[in-house]
């Protein structure tokens, strides 16, 4: 009896775990998927109001997961956006603040999430858009903790899909059959290699069984407007369009002629859906789906290049602003996290968060060392249903050098912004209620002085002058 009793509960326990995905040999470090869209507004997914766009994948992500409606970008162009996502600290203290031909400093200055997850035991990999700076030497992106890098090292050359090259590592590999910026089209579509990369990144390090690190850095959905025939057949005549004819520099019509540019933004964006669909097969396919973290998110709000019209499928939500501004339009991003076991399904989470957060998130739930010199705070308890045990933010602060410089603080429902503060330190702040006001459009400042002095006071102490370019310019 006692022996059919062992019997039985072998046999109960072997069943439990029939379909389940084994651990990796290191332990139960889960891997890491960090997919970041390029231009993607908050009103661009379905799972966050989109009515005409068809997004069936990134949907059923946030249903299988937590989705978050107050998370904010780190800066509203990408450069700037993407250090403070690398490195933990906002505009007012990380080094790259923008857009410019500069990188991030060699370690130990500039220390990215990619270092302390390596140092965990993670593999690491990025592919897509150098996110260390807009102009990287080859192999820059490996010195910052990556162990692979395919893609563009320039953004200036990450605006075209058919380029004339792109690199691995350290070496470049040539497409003969593009014509980059100069005549924007040619045989090999860039989006196609970097899913392929990334899939077979997954596949390697499966095998190894080593717990790995993709930070998948898309182009899409920026301008060049284009998409490949079978993402834009859905869409056609069924717009009214402008065509874009080109902004002409230099040998050719910058981004190129987009004849339905309304039709191609739905296409590029499905397309990025698609992809983040086939980044999902593979990882079931490996068996490693129940064990692997998945976050998505989109470096800025959406842009007005290229033919592209945010206020066509209302891109920005509900929200004002768009690309450059720091209203919510431009800088208040979709995000979204599954982690199966971990995470509820259908879980919704208003707590404000940002992308300097998402470092001590990941090195909590790597078990890697977290640094102390950093802006963010882990959301790890948020993920877990602990909302209790959350820390919160005493504010939020960005910082933007273009279009005479601006500032913006939240804290709380409050949110304060300044203009033009590169020649004029001193100018008047705009205060809104967003939990009013979600828009922006009532200038409470006039009515609440003291709340206008604690933000003055925050826009004085939340940064450190630029060692790079001085924000203001007496």
């Amino acid at each position: 009896m006692k022996n059919k009793v062992i019997l039985l509960i072998f046999f109960i326990a072997f069943c439990a775990s029939v379909g389940k995905t084994a651990p990796n040999k290191k332990g139960t470090k889960p891997n890491i998927i960090y997919i970041l869209a390029d231009d993607l507004g908050y009103g661009d997914l379905g799972c966050y109001g989109q009515e005409v766009i068809k997004t069936p994948n990134i949907d059923n992500l946030a249903r299988e997961g937590m989705q978050f409606t107050q998370h904010y970008a780190g800066s509203t162009v990408c450069a700037p956006s993407r250090s403070t996502l690398l490195t933990g600290q906002h505009t007012g203290h990380t080094y790259v603040r923008f857009n410019g031909d500069f990188q991030m400093r060699p370690d130990p200055e500039d220390i990215t999430v990619a270092r302390y997850l390596k140092e965990a035991g993670y593999a690491t990999a990025m592919i897509g858009k150098s996110s260390t700076g807009c102009l990287t030497t080859p192999g820059q992106p490996n010195e910052k903790g990556f162990d692979l890098f395919f893609g563009y090292l320039g953004h200036g050359q990450a605006h075209a899909y058919f380029p004339k090259y792109l690199h691995r590592n350290r070496e470049q590999i040539d497409f003969p059959g593009n014509g980059g910026s100069e005549t924007w089209r040619g045989k090999t579509y860039s989006p196609d290699l970097m899913l392929e990369e990334a899939l077979e990144f997954i596949k390697e390090e499966k095998e190894k069984d080593k717990p790995f690190f993709l930070f998948y850095a898309s182009t899409l959905p920026h301008a060049q407007m284009w998409a490949p025939e079978e993402f834009e057949k859905p869409y056609k005549g069924k717009f009214e369009e402008t065509p874009f004819m080109g902004k002409k520099t230099g040998r050719s019509p910058h981004y190129g002629v987009t004849l339905t540019p309304n039709a191609t933004t739905a296409a590029m964006i499905s397309r990025l859906d698609w992809e983040v669909g086939k980044i999902l097969e593979q990882l079931k396919k490996m068996g490693i789906d129940d064990n692997t973290v998945i976050m998505f998110s989109s470096d800025n709000g959406p842009h007005q290049e290229g033919g592209r019209s945010p206020e066509f499928f209302n891109s920005s939500g509900p929200f004002r602003g768009i690309k450059r501004d720091l209203y919510e339009g431009g800088i208040r991003m979709p995000f979204i996290v599954k982690w199966p076991g971990t995470v509820e399904p259908g879980a919704k989470s208003e707590h404000i968060s940002a992308f300097w957060d998402v470092l001590p998130t990941l090195t909590d739930i790597a078990g890697a060392k977290t640094p102390k010199d950093i802006d963010g705070i882990s959301f790890l308890p948020t993920l877990k249903g602990k909302a209790k045990k959350q820390k919160e933010h005493e504010y939020l602060y960005w910082e933007f050098y273009e279009r005479g410089g601006k500032q913006a603080v939240r804290k709380g429902n409050w949110k304060a912004i300044k203009q033009n503060v590169s020649k004029n330190p001193g100018v008047a702040i705009e205060l809104y209620d967003l939990s009013k006001d979600p828009k922006e459009l009532n200038n409470l400042a006039d009515d609440h002085p003291r709340i206008v002095k604690e933000m003055a006071e925050i826009f004085n102490t939340a940064r450190v002058e630029s060692s790079l370019k001085p924000l203001f310019k007496y």
